[in-house]
């Protein structure tokens, strides 16, 4: 039986290949011994599915967002329940070194004592975040080496 064009779409599609990515940055040597959270890479998918979507702050979604709302809600969606509150997300999951991470775990920028932002590591020295007023959610590379990571277990 002859495969029908629906067919190589759905195969084709945005997901499918985000999934297998992520799939694929898992089991590549460079990866670290610990392995990621299934929360975390159920999260990265959904937290790419929100790609373009506005950020406001206080938004929790599943339109608009603030950089915790992504969060949370991207967690949430893949079964683990977050704090509201960069600050709070980091007191409540498990720290990690940098060497340590993975996609889908949490990726954290200080402010002094305090975590002002937060996104979803991605792989690649990339996350996906909701910057700050006037932006949309989008996957973006590092910009810092003071970020600190975390896993939501």
């Amino acid at each position: 039986m002859p495969k029908t064009n629906k067919h190589r779409e759905i195969h084709r599609s945005p997901a499918l290949l985000l999934a297998v990515s992520v799939t694929a940055a898992l089991f590549t040597p460079s990866m670290p011994a610990q392995a990621a959270s299934l929360y975390g890479i159920k999260a990265v998918t959904i937290a790419a599915s929100k790609k373009g979507a506005p950020y406001v702050y206080g938004a929790t979604g599943p339109a608009e967002f603030d950089c915790s709302g992504l969060t949370l809600y991207a967690f949430r969606q893949a079964g683990r329940v977050l704090p509201r509150t960069a600050e709070a997300q980091y007191e409540s999951t498990d720290h990690i070194s940098r060497t340590q991470r993975a996609p889908g775990d949490l990726v954290f920028f200080p402010t002094g004592k305090t975590m002002s932002h937060v996104g979803i590591y991605a792989g690649h020295d990339k996350i996906w975040h909701a910057p700050r007023p006037g932006t949309r959610v989008r996957l973006e590379r590092i910009w810092t080496g003071t970020a600190r990571y975390s896993r939501a277990n």
